[in-house]
């Protein structure tokens, strides 16, 4: 029997202990003296003691949060402290996400009081700690931290710090990560504009060699060490670089009233900061690697930027090495990816209207009819696009695609969606992994990446529109084919949540369909049955292109039998609407749709109830006539096939077509188109169904 005091044995620890359990762990973590395992451990239980604690305060119990003072939180946020190991500092992160959640105002309370003691006791120490907390929680509590960061007289008291005479280069890095931080929000990013921009130049432009020949002019005999204490290191330049793009990256707008921005150009452009990151990307890989490029991430955003990086082959394979040995997950990827998304992204296409309303915008903001960068048209692009292919990084994307984060994939996707604009790269993208990376993008994203799930589609139409599906799909390791389909399918109609009509997907899904549908009779039925309705609909689409994609997407899915007759010749109502509409696509302005009418008729009138049907249908004889009536040769062979056919019918429907052919006019009409053509097998069916009207009549 348990005594007084104490659970039974196997029982949970009655709920009041969670207080006892918190302040239990504080005590190990103020110890101080741990291995960094057993530290980690101890922000472990913290982190789901405090996580426990939000569900278990809605259900009555009393929150833990109540005993823990202002020591208890300095104690955690020290350790997010730069000095401290990464691992630490990453499980100090998370506690700390955790406490502010569970604490509310009296967290955000302690933590604004944290902030504000350590920076007005002004140690080195301080501003260290300070610092790296402020850069560890703007994205925790963006809204909170931004607030401290804009407290009256903090961002001028940094410029005073920086300059002083003697450095301290962990006080000004953090110091960097902080404002590096800060950049995310519009706010914070304008005050470091007005009060930090000056400084930050001073930094970029120290050149160590003068830093170190005025020191030994002022000072004879100074030591190495003094000189090291008295400039600014390579690392804090290359971060007062980063953070310098970022404030670049949006730039200063001019006021409506006319008059001068605050914050005027600046001496350093984004040019020269670029350049400053990819020396040090090519130069010191080992201390300036994640820095640069973060700031090229910003920097290539920029027209000039990212056409210079794009000739710069070196730069290039730099980049995709980087990429290649990055973690997945990690800033480092995502940035090396963001790069390689700035460099190959394509301009919107812009509609019609699109462009009248912008015109009208620059007119009336008296800026004149806007002149757009001509380094973003479609041939610099084009050209950037096939110099990041050469440069190996489709392999590299492949990889990462299959560990990486929702964002990095959105980003891997954009990319191959860009590359695949260009024809010639399509069948090589193929060959690299490309069809395999787009189609298990698709089918892991979530539901509500539907933006990012219909540019994987995209991309994917595109490269198999010109490419052997029966070579992308075989090999080795072949990809069942049927994959593919719904992928294609989900961009056959329209995007519903796009604010303009954007046809250009649904067409390519349409040409990639075709092409796989010239496969088997397997596929041709899976088409139909996951994409029929929606196929039907862009038959009758104001575009004449989608038309006629959709008409010769038809015209290969009726060479299966199956699928032929089910969908036009069982006799019932739906099945003679559809045909209805499909001689008529036959006499279409379009030629290409009249084309492609043409070959669909010629294979469905080798079944006898689709020839009756044609032959009953008003104008039907007609339409069909007209075919072999036109000016190319293509659809003249076409339309003869097809009178051939419904002349060759066995039986009733067979007398029924020669009847109705014959009165309109069949002899003289194939009579002229076997005179006009030139190839002989469209002489040869002409007159093959010359013969059998003759006989007929």
């Amino acid at each position: 029997m348990a005594t007084a005091g104490t659970a039974p044995s196997g029982s949970p620890e009655p709920e009041h202990n969670r207080q006892d359990q918190t302040l239990l762990l504080f005590a190990r973590l103020m110890e101080g003296g741990q291995e960094d395992d057993e530290t980690v451990a101890e922000l472990g239980k913290l982190t789901k003691l405090l996580h426990d604690d939000i569900e278990l305060v809605k259900k009555g119990e009393p929150s833990i949060t109540s005993v823990i003072d202002g020591d208890c939180v300095d104690t955690i946020l020290c350790y997010l402290d730069m000095r401290q190991p990464d691992v630490v500092r990453g499980h100090a992160a998370m506690c700390t996400s955790e406490y502010l959640k569970a604490a509310g105002e009296d967290g955000n309370k302690k933590l604004a009081e944290f902030f504000h003691n350590r920076v007005r006791r002004g140690t080195y120490d301080d501003f260290i700690v300070a610092f790296c907390v402020a850069a560890t929680i703007f994205p925790i509590v963006p809204d909170l931290t931004s607030e401290l960061f804009l407290s009256e007289g903090f961002l001028p008291s940094l410029g005073p710090l920086m300059r002083r005479k003697w450095k301290s280069r962990k006080v000004e890095t953090a110091c960097l990560e902080m404002l590096n931080a800060a950049c995310m929000n519009s706010m914070c990013r304008e005050a470091v504009q007005k009060y930090c921009t000056e400084w930050l130049e001073e930094i970029i432009d120290q050149d160590p060699e003068e830093v170190v020949k005025e020191l030994h002019h002022a000072e004879p005999g100074i030591q190495e060490g003094s000189i090291s204490m008295r400039r600014h290191s390579l690392q804090v330049q290359n971060l007062a670089a980063v953070v310098l793009a970022k404030l670049r990256a949006v730039q200063t707008t001019k006021p409506p009233d006319g008059t001068e921005p605050r914050v005027q150009a600046a001496t350093t452009s984004v040019e020269d900061l670029s350049k400053m990151f990819t020396k040090m990307l090519l130069t010191n890989p080992e201390h300036g690697t994640q820095s640069s490029i973060e700031g090229l991430a910003y920097a290539s955003l920029q027209p000039k930027v990212k056409e210079e990086l794009s000739k710069n082959k070196e730069f290039l394979q730099t980049l995709v090495k980087t990429l290649e040995g990055a973690p997945p997950k990690s800033p480092l990827t995502y940035g090396a990816l963001s790069i390689i998304a700035n460099l190959t992204v394509f301009r919107p296409v812009e509609t019609e209207e699109e462009k009248r309303m912008n015109q009208l915008k620059a007119y009336a903001n008296a800026a004149g009819k806007p002149q757009p960068e001509p380094l973003n048209d479609h041939e610099h692009t084009t050209e950037r696009c096939k110099r990041v292919f050469e440069a190996g990084v489709v392999p590299i994307l492949v990889s990462h695609s299959k560990s990486g984060s929702l964002a990095s994939l959105s980003l891997i996707i954009s990319i191959i969606h860009a590359l695949s604009t260009t024809i010639a790269l399509r069948g090589q993208l193929a060959q690299q992994g490309a069809v395999r990376l787009l189609i298990a993008a698709w089918t892991a994203l979530p539901g509500e990446e539907q933006k990012v799930r219909r540019t994987a589609a995209q991309a994917l139409a595109r490269i198999l529109i010109t490419t052997n599906p029966t070579i992308v799909f075989g090999g080795n390791r072949p990809i069942p084919q049927s994959n593919a389909i719904r992928p294609l399918v989900s961009i056959v109609a329209p995007d519903p949540d796009a604010e303009t009509r954007d046809l250009l997907p649904t067409f390519e899904a349409l040409m990639a369909l075709t092409n796989l549908a010239s496969t088997d009779h397997e596929t041709c039925h899976s088409i139909v049955r996951l994409a029929w309705d929606d196929i039907e609909e862009q038959l009758l689409s104001p575009n004449s292109r989608v038309t006629t994609a959709a008409v010769e997407l038809v015209c290969n899915l009726v060479q299966s039998p199956t699928d032929a007759i089910a969908l036009y010749g069982d006799g019932k109502a739906k099945a003679n609407n559809r045909l209805k509409m499909l001689v008529a696509l036959a006499d279409a302005e379009d030629p290409a749709t009249r084309s492609a009418a043409g070959g669909a008729l010629a294979s469905l009138t080798g079944y006898e109830e689709i020839v009756r049907a044609i032959a009953n249908r008003d104008r039907g004889p007609e339409i069909v006539l007209g075919l072999c009536s036109d000016e190319s040769e293509d659809i003249r062979h076409r339309g003869a096939f097809v009178v051939y056919n419904m002349a060759a019918a066995d039986g009733e429907a067979g007398k029924l077509a020669k009847e109705k052919l014959l009165a309109a006019g069949a002899v003289q009409i194939l009579t002229e188109c076997a005179k006009k053509s030139r190839r002989a097998e469209v002489v040869e069916v002409t007159i093959q169904a010359l013969k059998l009207m003759l006989e007929g009549k």
